[in-house]
């Protein structure tokens, strides 16, 4: 199956209930978490969840520290998805943006001993096609070693996001057998495997060879996996590690402990129905059914209570201020109404329900927001079966199509037209059943093709014609909060989907 770096993991995913979620920690002035150094030369990070592995493939940007760390991609982007040099010095697209042509930074060598060049960017975007398909069926051109012209078979909208996205190893590295074990980057820290312990921690070491080490000022990192709730906020309070993406649940305490906090949002939670022609199914082909799942969720209780007050009720997935959001959609279109929704799967011929199967993540924050969703939806008769996934193939199997209605509090990006192209689109990467929509289709085309005017009005119909099909049952957007130690500094957020600060927020007091 295909997945995005920040689509699968990314764009993903932040917990906003009742478990504490990521921790993250660094050890200055005499913090006890970390690796080998002096006192606030080592930035300790937790993770709520193990890495799904080692290859440059399959990193996820959220809690992507781990990415950050060892690999540069071609650029990077800000909170507004505006992207600034890495990899790539300059660039320039064509006139339809099917194609970037891209100079490349003289002077970077890989840990491997090899020099960056257009053949590392040629074999990162070629293996990075199989498996995701917003690098397939790529065409390269390279006049020089130091000069790359990269061309797609169709127009990319949101090309500055999508060259901000893959991580670029050497051509050596993909080539070889050792993918999967063996870290070859050219990032800002370099993997010490030998001091490392997967599914526990990972430790780094900075690399004194990298062109913009004064972003990074920590010598050491270290990412430690934590799955215990209590622990982790535990840690936090006692100073062993000092910075928690915190919940509605834990906010407070974190405040009352002397930490400093900040808001973000960044997601939207939801059901996505994907199955809209109930291939896997059938009730789920009847708009009548989705409409009815989204007749059962009151969000108004949802946001007040399970949230405890730190979030919005949604109506829509879009995030307010995107070109696709609908600013007068200031009603809820499915009102709570359990009767109502009865009558329509009466209606539609399901009143006796069906059996549908949703995944469930520990340390996703799911733990309210799950036996709600299995409640609201056992009044339609319809019966959640709860399927634990765990391990490294644990998002593949949530992509897979396996599961047509993942739960998920999802990003909601700056730029709409990314969430178009992972939720709505027939390849995107959370539209997991992947199946085509001739009216979907149609509004691309004209977000492709038409006028500045015409585009915009076409994302707006895109979110209105799901609103109407019923692909979605948005149900809050949630606050997000990353509590730190004031012991160090977190001057920018400069995380697109707005989760968590990235490596390059992190700094030194």
């Amino acid at each position: 199956m295909r997945f995005t770096r920040r689509g699968a993991i990314a764009a993903v995913a932040i917990p906003a209930l009742a478990a504490v979620t990521v921790l993250t920690a660094c050890a200055p002035g005499g913090s006890t978490g970390g690796t080998s150094g002096e006192a606030g030369d080592t930035l300790t990070l937790g993770m709520t969840a193990d890495l799904p592995g080692l290859s440059v493939l399959i990193q996820p940007s959220y809690q992507g520290w781990f990415a950050d760390a060892v690999w540069d991609s071609l650029l990077i982007c800000d909170e507004f998805g505006k992207p600034s040099p890495q990899l790539a010095t300059e660039w320039e697209y064509n006139d339809d943006q099917s194609a970037a042509t891209l100079t490349l930074r003289e002077g970077v060598k890989f840990s491997d001993g090899s020099e960056f060049d257009a053949a590392d960017v040629e074999a990162a975007l070629t293996a990075a096609g199989e498996v995701n398909d917003r690098f397939a069926d790529l065409t390269f051109e390279s006049p020089d070693p130091q000069t790359i012209t990269i061309t797609w078979p169709q127009p990319i909208p949101t090309m500055d996001v999508i060259l901000c996205e893959p991580n670029i190893s050497s051509s050596e590295a993909y080539e070889s057998a050792n993918l999967d074990t063996t870290v070859v980057g050219s990032g800002p820290y370099l993997y010490d495997a030998d001091a490392s312990t997967q599914g526990s921690n990972y430790v780094l070491k900075k690399n004194p060879d990298y062109w913009d080490s004064d972003t990074y000022p920590f010598e050491n990192l270290e990412l430690k996996v934590f799955t215990d709730n209590t622990a982790g906020l535990n840690a936090l309070k006692t100073g062993q590690i000092d910075g928690i993406l915190a919940d509605a649940s834990t906010v407070e305490e974190a405040k009352s402990s002397g930490k400093e906090v900040v808001t973000l949002r960044g997601v939207t939670t939801r059901l996505l129905i994907t199955d809209h022609n109930g291939e896997k199914i059938p009730a789920l082909g009847d708009v009548r059914v989705r409409q009815a799942m989204n007749m059962v969720f009151d969000r108004d209780a949802i946001a007040e209570d399970l949230y405890r007050g730190y979030a919005d009720p949604a109506y829509q997935i879009f995030r307010e201020g995107s070109t696709a959001y609908l600013e007068d959609l200031t009603e809820d279109p499915y009102p709570y109404d359990v009767e109502a929704a009865k009558a329509l799967m009466e209606e539609a011929g399901y009143a006796d329900g069906f059996a549908l199967q949703i995944p469930f993540f520990e340390g996703q924050g799911h733990d309210l927001l799950f036996p709600y969703v299995t409640e609201q939806l056992g009044q339609l008769n319809i019966t959640v079966e709860q399927v634990n996934l765990t391990g490294p193939d644990a998002y593949t199997e949530l992509l897979s199509g396996t599961y047509p209605v993942p739960l998920w509090q999802l990003g909601n990006y700056g730029e709409s037209l990314q969430d178009i192209k992972d939720y709505i689109l027939t390849d995107g990467i959370w539209n997991v059943s992947h199946q085509a929509d001739p009216t979907i289709d149609a509004l691309w085309q004209t977000i492709l093709t038409g006028t500045d005017e015409e585009k915009v009005a076409a994302q707006q119909e895109i979110n209105q014609y799901v609103i109407d099909q019923a692909w979605f049952v948005p149900m809050a957007y949630p606050d997000g909060f990353y509590a730190y130690s004031p012991d160090i500094s977190i001057p920018t957020m400069s995380d697109f989907a707005a989760l968590h600060p990235l490596l390059r927020d992190f700094q030194q007091n």
